[in-house]
């Protein structure tokens, strides 16, 4: 990843202690493989090429969409790179997040907190922490969960020893500056794939 998303992307050990992870926001995401290594495919002349397990990747996340019409899913740009994915994902109002959201003093627009946020908080995507924020299983965290799975399943058909990495870095996308910033930068991570971290 470019320097100018340095520290904006959040590993998901650190959660933000007064954020409910259901509630409805743009959410950035990045997933890597085990290692790093390149189960996806290859970049060539600037443009991602994908094998058979980086297609299945980007229909598994198409269906994650079809999968989950409850949950008021919005899809933004997303990419399928060598040895990991970044996408946008927006959670809209919906039955659960209205239930559960009392909106704890933040703007409506874009979800930002306007209350002091303590980013040091354990991680909620392990399936044995507690959340006070309600069911986990309408949140971003059972989203990737989910995501992760579906590929797995099907990427071991072709390729037992496949794997993710097990944690994924996400950041919440407070303004309109950073969703156009961020989606620029999704969409041109083929093209400047010689300079990414990642790589």
């Amino acid at each position: 990843m470019s320097d100018r998303f340095k520290n904006k992307y959040r590993n998901d050990s650190t959660r933000l202690k007064n954020w409910d992870y259901g509630w409805n926001a743009p959410y950035v995401i990045t997933i890597c493989t085990q290692n790093r290594e390149y189960f996806f495919g290859d970049v060539q002349d600037g443009m991602m090429v994908l094998n058979d397990i980086g297609h299945i990747v980007h229909s598994e996340w198409l269906k994650t969409f079809e999968m989950r019409p409850d949950m008021n899913l919005s899809m933004g740009e997303f990419v399928v790179m060598p040895n990991h994915f970044h996408a946008i994902i927006g959670i809209g109002p919906n039955e659960y997040n209205t239930q559960r959201d009392t909106h704890c003093g933040r703007d409506a627009m874009h979800c930002v907190p306007t209350t002091t946020i303590d980013t040091n908080d354990a991680n909620d995507t392990n399936e044995n922490s507690k959340n006070k924020f309600g069911p986990q299983s309408k949140n971003l965290a059972s989203i990737i969960r989910g995501f992760k799975i579906g590929v797995t399943k099907n990427a071991r058909l072709i390729n037992p020893g496949f794997a993710w990495q097990s944690r994924y870095h996400d950041h919440i996308i407070r303004n309109d500056e950073s969703f156009y910033r961020i989606s620029e930068y999704i969409i041109n991570n083929p093209m400047k794939w010689s300079a990414d971290k990642f790589r």
